[in-house]
């Protein structure tokens, strides 16, 4: 089940914003994209506690009231649109960037999810060159449906592909079939898309070298231009949780996941994918998720939906997670926000070190502390940072730095 939401501080009824945060937005040069939550699934994955609901799981919601909340979605997002842009008054620059995630944003019809960015063009402006991204399961898509993404402005297509191995797959609790996500990106290209990515989970209890390896390479031969690769993480609250704490199956080992990576880079490398965040590979510049660069680079983005969290001007808020409620709140014409927090200058600075790190471009040297930068040397001498970049004066993981970002980043910020 979903996770539970961070403590906050209490939002204005309105959603209103500090003038600092706004001016930051108007005058500042980060980008500005918008995220889009679409919490429906059609079943819930063994691994997965994100805030997402199945048939089921809503508390207090019959069937025909579930399907009631799905085909009025749409609706409610286009609510929290028209709050936003009286929150913004004019202070945001037209949207570089729109992701589409979940859940299975795919479940919606088509002609809903071009609502939503019809709705995004009116309320702020979508730039000519925007990057507009869909998730989908492989198994929620068919060439028509595609077809129509398409047309309606999606430019790239983000597919929950995992592994091709069934008993990975069954660990997992994925509906497709193993041969479905690659068939699903082939159909992706052929509608017109111009990027299209695969997701891969690795380090699977049960999965074998040679499982990982025959993902990467019928990723590779989808001809995708960009793959993600996440080693699993056993969240609380999960059914896989629950399954390693009673001793079902073994907990997924760090050695075995190391493995992994460093498999998916040799292989990845040789295909002609070049990594530039830890976890993501490209065939080329432009082929990098320019919305998922705003994270790390700490631009703004307004998260539409149920659960969803938004960052402007140094202030960062979340909204309530139940459909229900979030919808009730926008009918009464308040925010749905539950809470937000405002940063200050040292956790925006915390913030830059552990997203910049983890990229291929590094992080200027002289964004460390004094002894941040001592800790960098010592990296640098124990081959967990690059000498040439140091010497450039950025810190650079190497490959062996990546299997430890987490420690890198924990003795810069020392």
């Amino acid at each position: 089940m979903p996770s539970a939401p961070p403590d906050g501080q209490p939002v204005p009824i309105d959603g209103s914003l500090p003038a600092a945060a706004l001016a930051e937005l108007a005058d500042g040069p980060r980008a500005f994209g918008i995220y889009v939550h679409v919490p429906f699934c059609a079943s819930r994955c063994g691994y997965c506690d994100f805030n997402t609901y199945a048939p089921g799981e809503l508390a207090g919601a019959t069937h025909e009231s579930y399907v009631a909340t799905q085909k009025s979605y749409v609706d409610s997002v286009l609510a929290e649109l028209a709050l936003a842009a009286r929150v913004l008054d004019g202070a945001a620059p037209t949207v570089q960037t729109v992701f589409v995630g979940g859940g299975t944003p795919t479940l919606l019809p088509p002609e809903d999810l071009a609502r939503i960015l019809a709705g995004i063009d009116r309320a702020f402006g979508l730039a000519p060159d925007a990057e507009i991204t869909t998730e989908a399961n492989p198994e929620s898509v068919t060439p028509a449906s595609l077809r129509a993404l398409r047309q309606a402005g999606f430019t790239r297509i983000s597919l929950g592909m995992q592994s091709v191995a069934p008993h990975v797959l069954a660990l997992l609790d994925r509906r497709h079939t193993p041969g479905r996500a690659t068939q699903a990106a082939e159909q992706a290209r052929a509608a017109g898309f111009e990027r299209v990515n695969l997701d891969l989970i690795y380090g699977v209890p049960g999965e074998r070298p040679e499982d990982f390896l025959a993902s990467l390479d019928a990723a590779v031969a989808a001809g995708v231009d960009h793959v993600s690769a996440y080693a699993l993480t056993v969240e609380e609250g999960t059914r896989l949780h629950a399954r390693v704490r009673r001793g079902e199956i073994p907990a997924p080992d760090d050695d075995v996941a190391a493995d992994r990576y460093l498999a998916a880079e040799e292989r990845l490398t040789a295909a002609g994918f070049t990594w530039y965040e830890v976890s993501n590979w490209a065939r080329s510049p432009d082929s990098a998720c320019r919305h998922n660069l705003g994270y790390w680079r700490g631009d703004h983005w307004w998260g539409l939906g149920p659960g969803a969290h938004s960052h402007v001007g140094g202030v960062r808020w979340w909204n309530v997670r139940h459909p229900a409620a979030y919808a009730r709140r926008l009918a009464d014409g308040h925010t749905p926000a539950q809470a937000r927090e405002v940063l200050t200058v040292e956790q925006r600075q915390v913030e830059e070190v552990m997203l910049r790190v983890r990229m291929a471009d590094g992080l200027a040297l002289d964004r460390l502390s004094e002894p941040g930068r001592a800790a960098a040397v010592r990296c640098m001498a124990d081959g967990l940072l690059d000498p040439h970049a140091h010497a450039a004066g950025r810190a650079v993981l190497t490959l062996r730095g990546r299997l430890l970002a987490d420690a890198v980043v924990r003795d810069l910020l020392a």
